[in-house]
């Protein structure tokens, strides 16, 4: 699957695509032909325990019910995501191999920063129901008082406070922008990475920090430990409260979202097998709206909401090309 195109080519989102079928009732879907007659494989390109993790084996007993076969879940964690993308599209494009992935930010940094033998064409989302943002927090132990302060102390000496997010993220992006918008010398701020989230988080939970930018989703059940200041997003989110980059900095303001998690299947397949597609399509879309689903993955703080193939497609080619903007961060500390 090698190719020779350009790194901007690579991350145009395949045009077009299949309308879904109407949502029907959550009956035995092999009924409508042989499909599917053996049980599906779930590929997450991260180790277990992580969102995507949690995401795929919380909602595969439900999808499951409808497509009438097992959800197997297999973990290929690896080179940020790297070596479970390529896996997946090794496997035949024949609607027994699923992808639940965080398709931003890791699709496009496999391209852009780890020449990976494929390109954004490959995927088809189905349905990103996770599209994180950035949260800026401190510890509810600091005595730090709102994002003003930061932004002051940043300003007067870059180095005064530590500053925990993982590298070749969005959040560290956000950062960098936060920085260019008030006139801090990117150069001069004192970072401390994490390999994660997960443990910039518990880095920001702990006090390690001073202050940290990460997911804000993943925020969520560490909310008692922490402090939000700056919230990437035009509008609030999860109740944080804390102030919107666009009430800071304008309604122009640029920022880059964070993960975008969700479902996919091979692209070729929507083409290709079109009636295996819809099939798909149709069981993920009637789980996700189904309210007993809903209410399973609520109470484990994991999202369910339906945006469909178009709106997640559209969603991770406008991440990509942004991310394409600031490839010098990308592939720096």
């Amino acid at each position: 699957m090698t190719t020779n195109i350009t790194r901007r080519t690579m991350l145009r989102l395949a045009s077009g695509g299949v309308v879904a079928a109407a949502l029907a009732a959550p009956t035995v879907l092999r009924a409508q032909g042989v499909y599917p007659d053996r049980p599906i494989n779930v590929v997450v390109p991260f180790d277990t325990g992580g969102y995507n993790d949690r995401l795929s084996r919380a909602f595969a007993p439900f999808l499951q019910e409808r497509l009438g076969q097992p959800l197997n879940i297999i973990n290929r964690g690896g080179a940020g995501a790297l070596l479970g993308h390529t896996y997946f599209l090794q496997q035949p494009d024949d609607g027994y191999t699923l992808l639940c992935t965080s398709a931003a930010p890791y699709i496009p940094l496999n391209i852009l920063t780890q020449d990976a033998p494929f390109n954004l064409e490959d995927f088809h989302m189905i349905n990103l129901p996770s599209q994180d943002y950035t949260l800026l927090a401190r510890s509810a132990e600091s005595d730090i008082t709102d994002i003003g302060e930061v932004i002051e102390k940043l300003k007067a000496d870059p180095g005064s406070l530590s500053i925990g997010v993982q590298p070749a993220s969005a959040d560290l992006v956000n950062l960098m922008l936060l920085a260019d918008a008030n006139g801090i010398a990117r150069d001069r701020l004192r970072i401390v990475t994490f390999d994660g989230g997960g443990p910039a988080r518990n880095a920001v939970a702990g006090n390690v920090v001073d202050i940290g930018l990460a997911g804000g989703q993943g925020f969520l059940p560490l909310a008692e430990k922490i402090k939000p200041l700056l919230v990437y997003e035009k509008v609030q989110r999860d109740g944080w409260g804390g102030k919107l980059v666009t009430e800071l900095s304008g309604a122009d303001t640029a920022f880059v979202y964070g993960s975008q998690r969700g479902w996919g299947v091979h692209s070729s397949l929507v083409a290709g097998s079109p009636e295996i597609y819809d099939t798909i399509l149709t069981a993920v879309e009637a789980t996700s709206k189904d309210p007993k689903v809903i209410e399973a993955l609520t109470a484990q703080q994991l999202a369910t909401d339906w945006y469909g193939p178009e709106a997640s497609n559209a969603a991770l080619a406008s991440t990509a090309r942004v991310m394409e903007q600031h490839l010098d961060l990308l592939k720096g500390a």
